[in-house]
């Protein structure tokens, strides 16, 4: 019964400081304020001030973290909702992520094997720009540790949606389905939480890019990692 409590401690911890910094997010909205970022910094400082280890934590960290499989399936609704749109620009949509896709495998495989990073770190760290649940069973498979890999997927995820902004400023970047498959492709749901706030076009095309990205992301990954010998 003790455990049970203090799981769902620990559950609404995790979703009053969400629902705090989303708030902040809301009233304040500069980059660095994302909530994704935010509440994690504040957990971790919670955390830490009362010394409960984050093993104990996940007691109730699991229940939210389930939901992950369950929100990649759901990602088959936004497919499905921008179909008509995928047949008409189909070869600019799945080229425009399958670039992204190798892209982003083959540079950070690349430079971490440039800078001498363990090899079990960079199996971990490929499949950083998809969705969470997939790039864990990505790199559990290519043989990494799924714990940095999802370190991975966030880091890449928070700096992409605080980074997007001013290189679609730089770039001039101003198409709606550009910036989608860019946030999409690089920082999964995270640009994807970040294009809702351009149109309702570019958040449809996030999710649509996230979605095969994570497809594409799954064939790739093995095939990259063969190739270059990671």
């Amino acid at each position: 019964m003790q455990q049970v409590l203090f799981a769902f401690c620990m559950i609404l911890l995790t979703v009053v400081v969400y629902f705090a910094m989303n708030q902040l997010y809301r009233r304040y909205s500069y980059s660095y304020l994302l909530p994704i970022l935010t509440t994690t910094v504040l957990i971790i400082i919670i955390l830490l001030i009362l010394n409960i280890p984050y093993k104990n934590y996940m007691i109730g960290g699991q229940w939210i973290n389930s939901l992950l499989g369950p929100a990649v399936v759901a990602l088959a609704y936004p497919l499905y909702n921008q179909r008509h749109f995928l047949k008409s620009y189909f070869f600019t949509v799945v080229g425009g992520v399958l670039v992204a896709a190798i892209s982003g495998m083959v540079s950070v495989g690349l430079l971490a094997k440039i800078l001498g990073i363990n090899h079990t770190l960079i199996l971990s760290i490929i499949p950083k720009s998809l969705t969470t649940p997939v790039a864990i069973e990505v790199a559990t498979e290519l043989g990494g540790n799924a714990s940095m890999a999802i370190v991975g997927v966030m880091i890449a995820g928070i700096f992409g949606a605080i980074a997007a902004p001013t290189i679609f400023k730089l770039l001039r970047v101003h198409s709606p389905v550009g910036r989608g498959i860019a946030l999409g492709s690089a920082s999964h749901s995270m640009g994807t939480s970040k294009a809702a706030e351009y149109s309702e076009l570019t958040f449809s095309m996030s999710s649509v890019a996230m979605a095969l990205c994570a497809i594409i992301g799954t064939f790739l990954g093995p095939m990259v990692v063969s190739l270059f010998h990671f």
